[in-house]
C-alpha cells in the first residue's frame, strides 16, 4: 500500500504531503509536456517502465508506485500483482494506451494518484476520490480503529447489539470516517459536516447502502456554532481530523497538495489549533455525560491541547494521548465530566 503521509508529523501521502485539503480553482495547476504516445504497440509491463522512467526525470514523487497504481487501474485492478504475467505481457489496444497516456499525464501535473483514478482503498470501502476533497490519509485508518475498540467495549454498540449510539464528526471530507463507522457498527448513528459543498457531496456519493443511518451537512464549526447545537445534542462520540497544520508549514506544501487539495480542511492557523479550541468550547453542549472526544492532531499538540482544556473547558477532561504506527503523538481522547464529578477524581 502506497503511504501517502504528511512529512515530519503531518498528515500524510506518500509524496512528501505536509499539508491541506485546499483552494480548488484558486491555484493555477501547472501542465507539463507528456511524451508522445509511442507509434509501435506497448504492454503493460513496457508501460509500466516507461512510465516510472518519466515520472522520475519529471520529479514525481513515488514514480515506480505512480506507475503502478494507474496501470493497475487501467485494466481493472487493484495492484499489479493481482494481474496474470499473461494480462501484463498482452499488447494494449490503442484505446488502453491512449486512456493510459491521459492519465498518467495527470500525475505528470503531479495530480495525487487518488484523483488520477478516482479512488482509494480506506480500511474495507473504496472511495470516490476528486479534487478538492481531502485525501484520507493511513493515520486517519488508525484514528477509525481507536474509535472502534473503544466503541465496541461500550454495552449496546457492538454488532448485533441493540443499544443505540451516536456520533458526530466534525470535517467528513469523503466520509472516509464516518461511512467506516456506520459499516462496523450497525447500531450507530452519525452526523458527518463539512465546510466544503464538495465535501459533503462526495461524502453522500459514498454513503451508499449507508445513508439510512447518516445525516449530512455543510456547515462550518466556526461561523454556525448555533445552527450545530440545534443539530447535535447528546451525542455519544465526537470524532474529527480537523484542520490542525501551523499556518507557517503551509509554504512547504508539495505540489500534490498545494495545487489540488483543499488549503481549508489543512490550514489550522497560527498554532494549528483554531477549528480543534472551537471543536472543544462546543463538545460540552454537544456531547452527553462521559461522551468523548476523539481528535487526529499534530505530533505538537498534544500537551498544548491539555493545558488549553484544563484552563478553558471546565467540563472536559483530557483522558490520553495515542501514539501513532510510527510512534508519534498523534490522537486525543478527552471525556465530557460535570464540574462535580471533574474535582471529585482531582481530589482522588
Amino acid at each position: 500500500m502506497w503511504r501517502f503521509s504528511l512529512s515530519a508529523g503531518y498528515r500524510g501521502f506518500v509524496c512528501r504531503i505536509v499539508g491541506p485539503k485546499g483552494l480548488w480553482g484558486s491555484r493555477v495547476v501547472h501542465t507539463c509536456s507528456a511524451p508522445a504516445i509511442p507509434a509501435g504497440r506497448i504492454t503493460a509491463l513496457q508501460a509500466v517502465d516507461l512510465w516510472k522512467k518519466h515520472f522520475a526525470e519529471r520529479g514525481v514523487m513515488e514514480p515506480d508506485h505512480s506507475s503502478l497504481y494507474i496501470i493497475a487501474h487501467l485494466l481493472g485492478a487493484k495492484t499489479i500483482e493481482s494481474l496474470g504475467q499473461e494480462n501484463l505481457s498482452e499488447f494494449l489496444s490503442p484505446e488502453k494506451t491512449e486512456q493510459m497516456w491521459k492519465l498518467c499525464s495527470r500525475r505528470l501535473s503531479r495530480m495525487p494518484v487518488q484523483y488520477v483514478i478516482e479512488e482509494w482503498d480506506f480500511r474495507d470501502l473504496t472511495l470516490k476520490m476528486r479534487p478538492p476533497v481531502f485525501i484520507p490519509r493511513p493515520e486517519t485508518e488508525e484514528l477509525v480503529e481507536l474509535v472502534l475498540t473503544d466503541l465496541e467495549m461500550k454495552p449496546g454498540s457492538g454488532i448485533g447489539a441493540d443499544g443505540q449510539h451516536t456520533c458526530l464528526e466534525v470535517g467528513c471530507g469523503s466520509g472516509a470516517i464516518s461511512l467506516s463507522l456506520l459499516k462496523s457498527l450497525p447500531q450507530l448513528k452519525v452526523t458527518a459536516l463539512d465546510q466544503s459543498q464538495d465535501a459533503v457531496d462526495l461524502t453522500r456519493e459514498n454513503a451508499l447502502g449507508l445513508q439510512d443511518r447518516l445525516q449530512v451537512h455543510r456547515l462550518d464549526v466556526m461561523k454556525d456554532a448555533e445552527t450545530l447545537l440545534s443539530l447535535c445534542r447528546h451525542v455519544s462520540t465526537l470524532v474529527s481530523n480537523p484542520p490542525y497544520l501551523f499556518s507557517e508549514d503551509m509554504t512547504t506544501l508539495e505540489p500534490e497538495i498545494f495545487l489540488f487539495e483543499d488549503h481549508a480542511a489543512l490550514d489550522g492557523g497560527k498554532d494549528g489549533l483554531k477549528v480543534i479550541k472551537q471543536i472543544l468550547t462546543l463538545a460540552p453542549q454537544i456531547l452527553s455525560n462521559h461522551g468523548r472526544v476523539y481528535l487526529e492532531v499534530d505530533p505538537r499538540h498534544p500537551p498544548l491541547i491539555q493545558q488549553w482544556v484544563e484552563v478553558n473547558v471546565e467540563e472536559m477532561r483530557y483522558v490520553e494521548t495515542r501514539h501513532d504506527i510510527t510512534g508519534r503523538p498523534r490522537f486525543c481522547i478527552l471525556r465530557k465530566e460535570t464540574s462535580t464529578e471533574y474535582h471529585k477524581l482531582d481530589l482522588d
